[in-house]
């Protein structure tokens, strides 16, 4: 159909007549851009739609009414603290959750189910479903009872939660703990971090230590990765000072496990940590000490060893390991990670050492550490040895797995007090020997006490069928 056109007869009286009647005109201009702007709010709001203004004007985007959820929390059977936050919530909410342990319980963990969904006190996440959680505490006490944490410090050698052999040392004094390596594996992690946070209450390790770059000393520092996120130690606690060993001949990549250890020091410096090397501990470089001090009379000092600042032949770690003292008063515990013979010899020469109370066996008591010659130097009163006793992971030779012949014949002729915390079941699985072994000390006394049970290497089953007390070691044979 052809369009119309206005003559210009009519156009002349349509102006005509607006000069005519001006008012009339302009109410009708007026109401015209009423009515304009009414349709376009109309269809802004969706109430109507005007094709042509809906590249011009877009239209109200719907906001649908938000769910409400509930979050709920409840406590393990171990009541032993304070819950704040639960409650309802809209969709997209932010929740915060706070737990505060009652005196003598530590806070594990938030856990929805099996899995801990943070370690941390305080846990915000968005809401976006029902969530139902469990905080988790546990008695701070040892396996008879009594309280592990009352004396001026203790030394915990944690169990691992799983079979394969590793360290991970956990020193405590009021506020301020010392992690020393975390093995074994990287999914031990999450087995660790819930028992570091039975002791270390306000999520901050002052002290990081990481003797060498093997696996079994390093591996749970990174932990294991969901979505891009880890949870290593040093990705889950604030870390203060991280000491680490000055050499190895590992090669960083960002899929290896020394690649990502390297990442995850540089997440902990990132908030907040300072990494110093052993060596430049030694030559006090950078901010760094020799000796640091964990309490009134208690120090956590530095040692030397040559291979420091000099390569060991062949492509083994362990003589890399950084040394270091603990000392209360007159009471001196000595860790050397898995310093073997060769570094020992050196560790005496560069060193004034003392008699110890506690020796942390060196490389999980293998047959190259602990030699003869240091023990005689050191001659420790108690030996506390970590590792999965008679798995066979690194040796084909019965007397050789840990804790080996050799380390008994070594150890013997100074002291019987010798504590192993894991063993194998015999099936590639493990069971807690001692368990976790617990020395505290006033400063005087020093007692152990241990999560499984408190009997002495040479009185258990497993000793009496695979292992030789010797004629000159304590106790006879």
């Amino acid at each position: 159909m052809a369009k119309r056109k206005i003559s210009k007869k009519t156009q002349k009286e349509v102006v005509k007549t607006a000069k005519k009647y001006p008012k009339i005109t302009l109410a009708i201009v007026i109401l015209l851009i009423i009515c304009l702007v009414g349709c376009c709010f109309l269809h802004y709001k969706r109430i109507i739609t005007i094709s042509f203004l809906e590249g011009i004007i877009p239209q109200e985007k719907v906001v649908e009414d938000k769910e409400e959820y509930t979050v709920d929390v409840q406590q393990n059977v171990q009541a032993g603290g304070t819950i704040e936050g639960a409650g309802a919530f809209k969709e997209g909410e932010t929740a915060t959750l706070r737990a505060t342990a009652n005196q003598g319980y530590a806070f594990v963990g938030w856990f929805n189910g099996a899995t801990c969904v943070s370690y941390s006190q305080v846990y915000t996440f968005t809401v976006t479903a029902n969530t139902a959680l469990e905080a988790r505490f546990a008695p701070t006490s040892g396996g008879d009872g009594t309280s592990t944490s009352t004396d001026d410090l203790q030394i915990h050698f944690l169990e691992l939660g799983n079979a394969s052999t590793g360290d991970c040392t956990l020193i405590k004094t009021g506020d301020t703990e010392v992690l020393i390596d975390a093995g074994s594996l990287q999914s031990s992690a999450a087995h660790l971090n819930t028992e570091i946070a039975k002791y270390c209450t306000d999520g901050k390790l002052e002290y990081v230590v990481a003797t060498h770059a093997h696996t079994d000393h390093i591996g749970a520092f990174v932990g294991t990765s969901s979505k891009g996120v880890y949870n290593g130690i040093l990705y889950t606690y604030d870390v203060g000072t991280i000491i680490q060993f000055p050499l190895t001949k590992k090669e960083a990549t960002a899929s290896n496990l020394y690649g990502k250890y390297l990442a995850a020091v540089d997440y902990a410096v990132s908030q907040g940590a300072v990494v110093y090397t052993a060596l430049e501990c030694w030559n006090y470089e950078n901010g760094a000490q020799r000796t640091y001090t964990l309490a009134e009379g208690i120090t956590f000092n530095i040692l030397y060893q040559k291979y420091y600042e000099t390569y060991d032949t062949g492509d083994d770690e362990n003589n890399y390991s950084v040394c270091t003292l603990l000392s209360q008063g007159n009471n001196h515990y000595l860790f050397t990670g898995d310093l073997e013979a060769d570094g020992e010899e050196s560790l005496v020469t560069e060193n004034d050492l003392p008699r110890v109370k506690l020796y942390k066996a060196g490389h999980h008591g293998s047959p190259t550490s602990s030699s003869a010659e240091f023990m005689a130097v050191i001659q420790p009163e108690i030996i506390c040895v970590c590792c999965c006793c008679g798995n066979m992971e690194y040796t084909d030779n019965p007397l050789n797995d840990f804790p080996s012949q050799a380390f008994v014949d070594n150890v013997a002729p100074y002291t019987d007090k010798i504590y192993v915390t894991t063993i194998t079941d015999g099936n590639d699985g493990f069971m807690s020997y001692n368990g976790t072994i617990t020395v505290s000390s006033n400063g005087s006394e020093v007692t152990v006490n241990c999560s499984n049970n408190n009997t002495i290497f040479k009185e258990t089953d497993w000793f009496k069928a695979n292992r030789t007390w010797p004629s000159n070691g304590v106790g006879g044979s």
